[in-house]
């Protein structure tokens, strides 16, 4: 099977970054000069700016006193960004058909402005952690080999202001075949992050809820800092290595349960949500949680090892309906608990994991299925009572 993944390697400091950095603020130079040119455009003849031609300008552009310094840009990198706002502009003129409102690609600040992308020009791995962009040797921290082909290499500055390599490879990979058959359906909830059928419960740490103390005092100590002045630097650089942190702990946790989800289980069964619904209903705790970054990791690692990820229907009633005898019964959301009319009393959230199993069987049409029994299974993670305040 043929993937296409990304392979992230950050670079060591060294004096010759300035010249990345530099050529990252061109990038943006070129974003914003492009914005202009595509919204002129639009008001002038109310059409879209074709990619090709502003390409071609692009490049007389460069010849020019006044845009020569656009010429320490790799000819493959403008284009990038040219592509990168055309898609932008597709998508948003296709979501206003629909009827959807998003917001189309805006200018940037070129401070703010992220990275540029080089194809086939203008680098070359040297072996080893060493690497030349447009002529200049930098070394990298190479925690993994590279194979596959290598089809972009992306240079990107965080918000700390370090700089990163992104590989985006293609290459061949042997996915096992499915030797297993246990089901096991899991609802995503608010109090718990994850509910299994078989009785298991995954609860959240929330890391960021964990850090809001120390995000206060990084705020505060940045909101009494001069805006603009070498400590506002230092305080906005401490801040964005908390939020870093943050991330970098969430992530951590969810390739660890990822990995001990489908260790434990072959076809594993989800409700689809409206996440960005339950966002405005819950705003912080939704986002904390997290649920969107952890389903395509969780879908990653099921892939490599041969296991099925499935949906039911978000309007499958898995939380109302009795998953012995069932009966469809009204509830609110503080019905946690309630007894249906055959006498079972239920758990919501176990009953709707078992709904969701039952269903996700169904729909999925896989044979030879058996959904795991009710024994409780114990995560095998790291105590979840040292993560939780």
């Amino acid at each position: 099977m043929q993937i296409t993944k990304t392979l992230k390697f950050k670079l060591y400091r060294n004096k010759k970054n300035v010249l990345l950095n530099q050529r990252i603020d061109v990038a943006g130079i070129v974003w914003n000069h492009c914005i202009a040119l595509y919204k002129t455009y639009y008001r002038l003849t109310g059409k879209h700016l074709n990619r090709y031609a502003l390409m071609k300008h692009l490049a007389k552009l460069k010849k020019q006193p006044k845009f020569s310094y656009w010429q320490t840009l790799d000819a493959q990198a403008i284009q990038n960004i040219v592509e990168r706002i055309d898609r932008a502009y597709t998508l948003f003129f296709n979501n206003l058909k629909r009827g959807v409102k998003t917001a189309p690609p805006k200018f940037k600040k070129v401070k703010k402005y992220k990275s540029f992308t080089l194809k086939q020009a203008n680098w070359k791995l040297l072996g080893g952690n060493k690497i030349r962009l447009h002529g200049v040797v930098y070394k990298f921290c190479q925690s993994r080999e590279i194979t596959g082909q290598i089809k972009t290499v992306t240079v990107k500055r965080d918000n700390l202001g370090a700089l990163w390599l992104y590989f985006v490879v293609k290459q061949e990979i042997e996915v096992p075949d499915r030797s297993g058959n246990s089901a096991v359906g899991f609802d995503f909830g608010l109090h718990t992050f994850l509910t299994a059928s078989d009785g298991t419960t995954y609860e959240s740490p929330l890391f960021l809820k964990q850090s809001l103390a120390e995000l206060r005092k990084a705020n505060r100590a940045l909101s009494r800092k001069k805006q603009g002045s070498k400590n506002w630097y230092k305080a906005k650089k401490n801040l964005a290595q908390v939020y870093a942190k943050v991330v970098n702990k969430r992530r951590d946790w969810f390739f660890k349960l990822a990995h001990d989800l489908t260790d434990h289980y072959d076809f594993l069964f989800f409700e689809d949500l409206n996440m960005k619904g339950m966002q405005k209903l819950w705003g912080r705790k939704v986002s904390d949680l997290a649920r969107s970054e952890f389903m395509e990791i969780l879908e990653w690692v099921a892939m490599q090892k041969g296991k099925f990820v499935g949906y039911v229907d978000r309007f499958f009633r898995s939380s109302q309906t009795c998953h012995v005898c069932g009966a469809i019964t009204k509830l609110t959301l503080a019905d946690r608990v309630w007894t249906c009319d055959c006498g079972t009393v239920h758990d919501r959230d176990f009953n709707a994991s078992v709904n969701i199993c039952t269903e996700g069987i169904r729909c999925s049409g896989v044979e030879d299925v058996r959904p795991v029994a009710i024994l409780g299974r114990q995560p095998c993670l790291m105590p979840l009572e040292s993560h939780v305040l």
